[in-house]
C-alpha cells in the first residue's frame, strides 16, 4: 500500500500498548484451553522452520496482509487484526525467515500472514512461505487484502476494489523533472521505452505487469458486488471537499479496478495522471488505474515462480484493496499540504479495514462451503 505508516503508528501506539498486556493474557488462556491439534499439524509444527519436513499443514486459503499496528489483537487494528481475531487464527506458527509469524486455524485451514510493507518484503515473505516444507499450498487460494490509495475520479474512500491487473511502478528510467525536455510530460518512463512520449507496445517480461485469473476475479466481484459497505458522517466529511469528482462524493461500494504497486508513496493530480498512463501503457489499454499500493507485483511474482514447481497455483490469486485515502487533493488544496495531512491520519482507514474483512470473508466462506468442488478447480463467473 502506498501509505507511509510511521506517522500513523505514532498515533496508534498508545492504544497498542494499552491493549498489549490484556492481549497476551487472552492468548495464554486461549492456548491453555485450545483443543488438540490434528496429528499432521502437530507433526509439522515440530519441524524446524525452513528445514526438511515430512508432514504438511493443509491450507485452503492464505490471507495475505501487509502490516499490523502494535499487537495482533486487542488494540488499534491494522490489516491483519480482524482476520486474526474473527477467523480465530489461534495457532501461532514460528516463521523466522520472514517479517512476522504465521497464524492458522486447523478447522477452517485458513492461514494468515503479514508480509511487511513494500514489494521486497512481500515477495520474500511469499516465496519463503511457498518453499517452507511444513505447508501444503498446492490447492490454496491466496487473498491479498490491504488498504490503498484511490483515485477520486474512480471511487471513494471506504470502497473495496477487486483487481484484474497488477502493474509495477518501480521498473523505470528517471531524470529529475527540472532537467527534462519541455515537451516531456514526465521525467519517468519505462525501461524499454525511448522516452515518456514513446507509446510503442511493450511486453511485460520483467515483472512490469501481471494479469490475474479474470474468471476468478469476476466471480469474486459478482459474489460481493451487492454487499452494502459501511458509511459514516466522518467518511462523508472527508469526501465532501472533492466537489469536482462525483465518484469521490458517492457512498463506498464494491467495484473492480486495477492496481499500481510502487515502493514510493506518491500523491497529487499529476502523479495520478501518471498512474493512469502507466497502467494504460502496460495493459495495452485493457486496465484502468483505481488503487495505489506497494506490494502486489512482488507477491504475485513469487506465486508465479512457486507455481512453476507445483508449490502454489497462480490461477488462485485474488487481490482486494480497501480505499483508505485519496491519491490527490481536493480543489484548492496543494498536493504537499494534503500529503502531510493524510500521513497523520488516513480518513478511510477504519472503514476500509471493515470493508476488506466483510467482502473478503464472503469469498472465503463460499470457497470453504463447497471445498470439494473448488479444491479441484477455481470458480469463474458465469458467461454473459
Amino acid at each position: 500500500m502506498m501509505v507511509q505508516m510511521k506517522a500513523f503508528w505514532r498515533g496508534a501506539i498508545g492504544l497498542a500498548l494499552a491493549g498489549a498486556a490484556g492481549s497476551a493474557v487472552a492468548q495464554a488462556k486461549g492456548a491453555a484451553s485450545a483443543p488438540a491439534l490434528p496429528a499432521q499439524v502437530s507433526a509439522a509444527l515440530a519441524c524446524k522452520p525452513g528445514g526438511a519436513c515430512a508432514a504438511r499443514i493443509p491450507v485452503k486459503v492464505v490471507v495475505v496482509t501487509m502490516f499490523e499496528i502494535g499487537q495482533d489483537t486487542g488494540d488499534a487494528p491494522g490489516e491483519f487484526q480482524f482476520w486474526r481475531e474473527r477467523r480465530k487464527l489461534d495457532v501461532r506458527i514460528p516463521f523466522p525467515q520472514s517479517h512476522h509469524d504465521l497464524y492458522y486455524n486447523p478447522r477452517s485451514q485458513i492461514l494468515g500472514m503479514v508480509t511487511g510493507m513494500g514489494s521486497i518484503r512481500s515477495a520474500t515473505a511469499t516465496l519463503a512461505l511457498g518453499l517452507d516444507q511444513r505447508f501444503d499450498l498446492s490447492h490454496a487460494y491466496w487473498l491479498v487484502a490491504g488498504i490503498a490509495g484511490v483515485d477520486p475520479h474512480q471511487a471513494t474512500i471506504g470502497s473495496a476494489v477487486w483487481a484484474h491487473y497488477l502493474v509495477d511502478g518501480d521498473l523505470a528510467h528517471e531524470i529529475d523533472a527540472r532537467e527534462m525536455p519541455r515537451n516531456w510530460p514526465s521525467g519517468y518512463f519505462p525501461l524499454n521505452a525511448k522516452g515518456p512520449l514513446d507509446k510503442h507496445p511493450q511486453s511485460a517480461e520483467e515483472g512490469e505487469m501481471f494479469a490475474l485469473n479474470a474468471g476468478l476475479a469476476d466471480w469474486a466481484y459478482g459474489l460481493t458486488k451487492g454487499i452494502t459497505l459501511p458509511d459514516s458522517a466522518d467518511l462523508a466529511k472527508a469526501r465532501a471537499p472533492y466537489t469536482d469528482t462525483p465518484e469521490a462524493l458517492a457512498a463506498p461500494r464494491v467495484m473492480t479496478g486495477d492496481n499500481l504497486a510502487a515502493m514510493t508513496f506518491w500523491h497529487g493530480a499529476m502523479m495520478t495522471q501518471w498512474a493512469h498512463d502507466w497502467v494504460d501503457f502496460w495493459t495495452g489499454g485493457k486496465g484502468t488505474f483505481v488503487t495505489s499500493a506497494m506490494e502486489e507485483t512482488g507477491t504475485f511474482q513469487s506465486i508465479d515462480y512457486l507455481s512453476r514447481v507445483g508449490r502454489a497455483d497462480r490461477n488462485r490469486v485474488m487481490v482486494l484493496r480497501g480505499a483508505s485515502n485519496f491519491t490527490m487533493p481536493p480543489p484548492g488544496v496543494s498536493a504537499a499540504t494534503n500529503l502531510l495531512k493524510e500521513n497523520e491520519s488516513y480518513s478511510g482507514m477504519n472503514a476500509s479495514l471493515e470493508a476488506l474483512y466483510t467482502v473478503g470473508s464472503k469469498v472465503v466462506d463460499t470457497l470453504l462451503a463447497d471445498w470439494p468442488r473448488y479444491e479441484k478447480m477455481p470458480p469463474k463467473a458465469p458467461a454473459q
